[in-house]
């Protein structure tokens, strides 16, 4: 039996599943400017992706890198979520279009 396929599936879970913090944490504490370190991520494992021998560990890692390019998206999503008061504001940030 060939256990690769559900067992990426379960890690590709997990991955989505810790970006959802990431991107909490990351707009809390450094606003939408993080959206720059999510693709710098996405490109590098993108780049380990392709460069990966093993298809399990590339999967894997494409998965990563796709992950960080969506958490671009969903930190200027999480900014809105902010405004709207579904999330708590960071009081130390500037009250600026930027943040």
């Amino acid at each position: 039996m060939n256990w690769y396929g559900i067992l990426i599936g379960a890690i590709s879970f997990l991955i989505i599943g810790i970006f959802h913090p990431f991107v909490i944490k990351g707009e809390y504490y450094f606003g939408v400017k993080i959206w720059w370190a999510f693709l710098i991520a996405g490109i590098g494992f993108g780049v380990w992706a392709c460069l990966t021998p093993s298809l399990f560990w590339s999967a894997i890692l494409g998965v990563t890198s796709f992950s960080s390019f969506w958490g671009i998206l969903e930190v200027f999503h999480q900014r809105e979520r902010v405004r709207k008061g579904w999330f708590p504001a960071n009081p130390n940030h500037k009250k600026n279009k930027d943040n």
